[in-house]
């Protein structure tokens, strides 16, 4: 583990190995924290918080700036290294780590924004001024299946800002997060500023989130997970932001561009093996441009090429874990036993090699039932579920009809329609006409059980300075 910029073992003395879902082989070992090395990250970063919170702003955003040019020179390390400890293809890791860099470039630019405000009083002799002031100690906890971009929605603005990070990567995927600690640690970051804790979640996950020194946890990952963050971050009245699962839904509207609204399909669904919250997970077509759209789109699914992340021919990875892979493949049945059918895949393709990896043919499904777990559930795997729809009316009763409330996107060349369309949706994000792309730029989060709060855009930095009041008297 990464605290006060030393490399530390467990005083538990295990490990846990990370393994390649491509083959199974073993990547690296990391240690399995335990509640010491919470505490003594936390009090580093408790520590480092009193001189990096002083530091001007300027300064914190040139100490990253300089992490985020040797991480640029770099790259291709990187992304070789998340890809064997993720499973994606090259090519998607490399636009990982690119989307990384951007990121934190952001807010390094924003930077300068960073100020208060002046307050006219009723009583002319007074007047306030609001100060927005760091936070202090910021728990990042990451998911497995983009470790570095989400990674990076925390630590940017959070060191921008002038607090310090404890970040508890996946299990599954400490590898690449270390090495960007390390990095930053290179460029300058003091020691304790960016601290990386391994370990299970269910042992130091709840150990972070619930240590007092921790005032803002920042979680993404599954409902479930976040639920049980939210109930031991509200025992410590902490700032919280949750950014949780999702079954977003796609229209295609009768005027839409058939070919771009299949690509947005495909690869809305399959890339990174679907395994996305913001992976299209239901697709709603109009009844009178069912057929076309539909060849479109199978002629592209059918294309896909799945293998290991390091074949430069591969377009489909292989899924994180085989227990992964065997949920997808319990909601794909369960649709099928109440009467849906499969149109491609749906099954583990055959072939040296694939028995060593996770691998799971991209797969569609026309004529679900909508009491079935695809519908009801997050699908985080390859499985796309499709329904036909008599009008956008009813494509968006069926949309709305989830828990979830993640993302959501229409292809239509009417403004009316997508207008429509972007205010009855029930997301925190809209899509018209696009691929599910979370830009750094604008706000990103979810309504329902697809989370509270926002990253992404200056609008993150609000979670991660606190305004304080100040009246100062002069008669």
């Amino acid at each position: 583990m990464f605290i006060a910029g030393e490399w530390i073992e467990s005083k538990s003395n295990a490990a846990m190995e990370v393994k390649n879902p491509a083959n199974g082989e073993t990547v690296d070992t990391v240690p399995r924290g335990t509640v010491d090395e919470v505490n003594a990250a936390v009090d580093a970063a408790h520590d480092a918080f009193k001189k990096w919170s002083r530091v001007s702003v300027e300064e914190r955003a040139n100490i990253v700036l300089k992490g985020v040019d040797l991480m640029e020179a770099r790259k291709d390390e990187l992304a070789l290294l998340l890809t064997r400890e993720q499973g994606k293809p090259l090519g998607e890791s490399k636009n990982e780590i690119d989307h990384f860099l951007h990121g934190m470039r952001f807010y390094t630019r924003l930077a300068p924004t960073l100020r208060g405000s002046y307050v006219n009083l009723p009583d002319t002799t007074m007047y306030g001024l609001v100060l927005r002031q760091p936070i202090g100690v910021c728990a990042a906890i990451v998911p497995w299946n983009f470790p570095v971009t989400l990674l990076g929605t925390k630590i940017g603005p959070a060191l921008v800002a002038g607090n310090t990070v404890v970040a508890k990567p996946a299990s599954t995927t400490p590898l690449t997060t270390l090495k960007v600690a390390e990095m930053m640690k290179e460029a300058g970051l003091p020691d304790g500023v960016l601290n990386v804790v391994t370990g299970p979640g269910s042992q130091i996950g709840d150990a972070l989130v619930g240590h007092p020194r921790v005032r803002r946890v920042a979680f993404t990952g599954e409902t479930e997970t976040g639920k049980r963050v939210a109930e031991i971050a509200g025992r410590g009245i902490k700032r919280l932001t949750l950014e949780l699962g999702g079954s977003d839904p796609l229209i295609v509207c009768d005027d839409a561009d058939l070919k771009r609204a299949s690509v947005g399909a495909a690869v809305g669904r399959f890339y990174n093996a679907g395994q996305a919250c913001l992976a299209v997970k239901r697709l709603y077509v109009f009844d009178s441009i069912y057929e076309e759209f539909m060849d479109m789109l199978m002629a592209r699914v059918k294309k896909t090429t799945v293998g290991p992340g390091e074949n430069p021919q591969t377009r489909m990875g292989p899924l994180h874990t085989n227990v992964q892979r065997e949920e997808v493949e319990a909601q794909v049945a369960d649709a099928v036993s109440k009467g849906a059918k499969v149109l491609t895949g749906g099954k583990r393709p055959g072939g040296d090699g694939f028995d060593k990896g996770f691998y799971l043919e991209p797969t569609v499904l026309t004529e679900v039932s909508l009491d079935s777990r695809v519908v009801k559930e997050e699908v985080f795997g390859p499985a796309l579920p499709v329904w036909r729809v008599k009008d956008l009316d009813e494509a968006i009763e069926l949309a709305n009809n989830s828990p979830y409330g993640l993302g959501a996107s229409i292809f239509t060349r009417d403004l009316v329609r997508a207008r429509v369309a972007a205010e009855r949706l029930e997301a925190g994000n809209v899509w018209v006409n696009s691929l599910h792309i979370g830009f750094d730029e604008m706000p990103f989060g979810g309504v329902k059980e697809s989370g509270l709060g926002r990253e992404h855009g200056p609008e993150a930095l609000d979670y991660y300075l606190e305004p304080k009041g100040v009246v100062i008297a002069t008669g």
